[in-house]
C-alpha cells in the first residue's frame, strides 16, 4: 500500500502552478473590471487544483496500466512503480473529479450561468481522455492544445467571469501567456520522456517534433508570455512588472537549449513551475493596479 508521502508525490505537486496561476491572474483581471469576489475566487482555485490533481492521478493510472511508465525517470508513479493498485489510483482520480464537479456547481448556482456545467463537463472529459480510454489524445500530440485551452483560456477567463458575471477582453488576452506557461510544463515533461514515450508508442508533441524543435518550443513558451504581457502595457502600465520574472527564464532555457536530458530536466520542471508562479503573481498585480 502506498504511503501518504507517495500519494503526495503521485499528485505531482510541481505541476500545481498550472492550476494556481490561472485563478490568480483571472482574479487580477476581475479586480481591474470592478472588483473580486473572494469566496468565488477561492472556490475556483479549489476546482482548478482538484482537476489538476485528478488529471495527474488519471494519467498515472492510464499510463501505468498501458505499461508506458515502466522506465520513467521522472517523479513518482504510483501504478508504474507498484506502490498502489491501479483501482486505488483510479478511485483517487474520480474522487478529485467529483470534488471539482461539486465545487463547480456552487459557482454555477452563484452566477446563474448554467452553461458553465457544459464547460466543467468538458474539462473533466478532457482530463480523463488525455491518457484514458482506447484513443487518448495525449498519445496523439494534442496534449498541449488541451492544456492551453483549459489551463489558459477557460481557467483565466472563467475565473474572471464567475466574479464579474461577464467575459472580458482583458481576461482573454491575459489567458494567452498563462496558457503558454502551462504548456511549457507539459513540454519539458514530455521532452524528458521523449525516449521512453517513442518506444512505447506514446506520440506526444515532443515525439512528433523531435528533440531539437521541442527545445525551441519550450524556450518560446517561456519567452513569449513576457512579450505578450509587455504588449498590454499601453492599457495596463503595471503589466511591466512581469520583466522582474525575466531572470527566472535564464536557467531553464539555458539547460534545455544546452541539451539537458533525463533526470537533469526534473530540476528544469521545478524551475518552470517557479517561473510560472512568479510571473502569474506579477502579472495579476499588474492587471489589478
Amino acid at each position: 500500500m502506498a504511503t501518504s508521502a507517495q500519494w503526495l508525490a503521485g499528485a505531482r505537486p510541481r505541476t500545481l502552478p498550472a492550476a494556481v496561476v490561472p485563478v490568480v491572474v483571472g482574479t487580477g483581471a476581475a479586480i481591474s473590471q470592478g472588483g473580486a469576489v473572494w469566496w468565488r475566487a477561492a472556490v475556483a482555485l479549489f476546482v482548478a487544483l482538484a482537476l489538476q490533481v485528478g488529471v495527474n492521478y488519471a494519467n498515472d493510472y492510464s499510463d501505468g496500466v498501458k505499461g508506458t511508465d515502466k522506465e520513467r525517470v521522472g517523479p513518482m508513479r504510483l501504478v508504474g512503480s507498484g506502490a498502489a493498485a491501479p483501482k486505488q489510483v483510479l478511485a483517487a482520480a474520480f474522487l478529485c473529479f467529483a470534488a471539482a464537479a461539486v465545487a463547480g456547481l456552487v459557482l454555477v448556482v452563484a452566477t446563474g450561468a448554467w452553461w458553465l456545467i457544459l464547460v466543467g463537463l468538458a474539462a473533466i472529459l478532457a482530463a480523463w481522455f488525455y491518457t484514458g480510454g482506447s484513443r487518448p489524445y495525449g498519445y496523439r500530440a494534442m496534449g498541449e492544445i488541451s492544456v492551453f485551452v483549459f489551463f489558459g483560456l477557460v481557467a483565466v477567463a472563467g475565473t474572471t467571469y464567475v466574479q464579474v458575471d461577464r467575459l472580458t477582453w482583458l481576461s482573454l488576452a491575459a489567458a494567452i501567456p498563462v496558457g503558454l506557461l502551462a504548456c511549457a510544463l507539459l513540454v519539458v515533461n514530455n521532452l524528458r520522456d521523449i525516449g521512453t514515450d517513442g518506444v512505447t508508442g506514446k506520440r506526444t508533441l515532443a515525439v512528433v517534433l523531435g528533440d531539437r524543435r521541442t527545445r525551441v518550443l519550450y524556450s518560446a513558451a517561456l519567452i513569449v508570455p513576457i512579450v505578450i504581457a509587455l504588449a498590454l502595457v499601453p492599457v495596463r502600465p503595471f503589466a511591466a512588472l512581469t520583466v522582474l520574472a525575466i531572470p527566472l527564464t535564464v536557467a531553464p532555457v539555458k539547460a534545455v537549449m544546452s541539451g539537458a536530458t533525463g533526470p537533469s530536466l526534473i530540476a528544469t520542471l521545478q524551475q518552470t513551475g517557479r517561473l510560472q508562479l512568479v510571473f502569474g503573481l506579477l502579472f495579476a498585480i499588474g492587471l489589478a493596479l
